[in-house]
């Protein structure tokens, strides 16, 4: 991630995830380095994992509410953080986005080189269901 990302995900942020991967049709398109548009009305599934320093959480917005059900977190540790969530989209044009949710007291450090000498990636994985 670093230097890719920024080093710290200050709270009412969003994570950067400024690589694409493989891709498949166009319904899915990135609009920024953390916002992604979901072009049609339907239920997605959305995963990803993020290796951060310190406790903390993270929650998905649309259209940049908060989604209360999918905050996901851990209280110690250094690993990662994942979350897994259906997200059903009532308007086109949609923009879906991993952040740390605002309130929360804790910047999280974005970790280089997670257990190992490589640089570790975080994903987001976004599934048109229906």
């Amino acid at each position: 991630m670093p230097p890719n990302n920024a080093a710290t995900v200050a709270p009412g942020t969003d994570v950067s995830f400024p690589q694409d991967g493989p891709t498949s049709g166009t319904g899915i398109a990135r609009t920024g380095p953390g916002t992604f548009n979901l072009a049609a009305i339907g239920t997605y599934q959305v995963l990803f994992q993020v290796s951060v320093t310190e406790a903390g959480q993270l929650i998905l917005t649309l259209n940049g509410a908060d989604l209360a059900y999918t905050v996901v977190g851990r209280a110690t540790g250094t690993s990662q953080i994942v979350g897994m969530a259906l997200v059903t989209t009532t308007s086109v044009n949609s923009i879906l986005t991993v952040r740390n949710p605002a309130g929360n007291s804790t910047a999280l450090t974005i970790t280089p080189l997670a257990g190992g000498t490589r640089p570790v990636s975080a994903h987001l994985v976004i599934t048109r269901l229906q």
